[in-house]
């Protein structure tokens, strides 16, 4: 079973607010140093995103993949991948919490396998990179109101 990584950070905004941002895909390049595309593919019955595909590039990690989206209420959306040249499996999700008075606080779980061997300590150094660079982009995004 492959082990994941998780970070939490605590953004100064209420949790929908957060959200919207999440699931604003076509921003994702402004404020994610590893998305240089997404195209929302499909979405469900309430206009979220079921399938999108993002143009990736995390350094040692260059991809175009699509990935499946899972919407819980309005605090949690969780992702699956669905299609990938490089993973064997990119799973993950974001959970919101808010906590005082206009705050949330977001965790960010990842679990990445790569169709290339790469030693576990590796990869989950790479899923840390990746967690911690989304997390500082989500709330400076976030926080910065554009």
């Amino acid at each position: 079973m492959a082990e994941h990584t998780s970070s939490s950070i605590t953004i100064e905004a209420a949790p929908a607010d957060v959200m919207a941002v999440i699931a604003d895909f076509a921003r994702y390049p402004d404020w994610t140093g590893e998305v240089k595309q997404a195209e929302v593919l499909s979405t469900d019955a309430s206009g979220r995103a079921e399938q999108v595909r993002l143009v990736m590039d995390a350094g040692a990690i260059k991809d175009d993949q699509v990935l499946g989206y899972t919407w819980t209420g309005g605090n949690e959306v969780s992702w699956t991948l669905v299609k990938s040249q490089m993973l064997r499996q990119l799973d993950g999700s974001y959970v919101l919490k808010p906590v005082g008075a206009g705050s949330t606080e977001v965790t960010y779980l990842l679990t990445v396998d790569v169709k290339i061997p790469m030693l576990g300590m590796i990869k989950r150094k790479a899923e840390k990179v990746i967690i911690d660079r989304a997390l500082a982009g989500l709330k400076k995004r976030v926080e910065s109101g554009q």
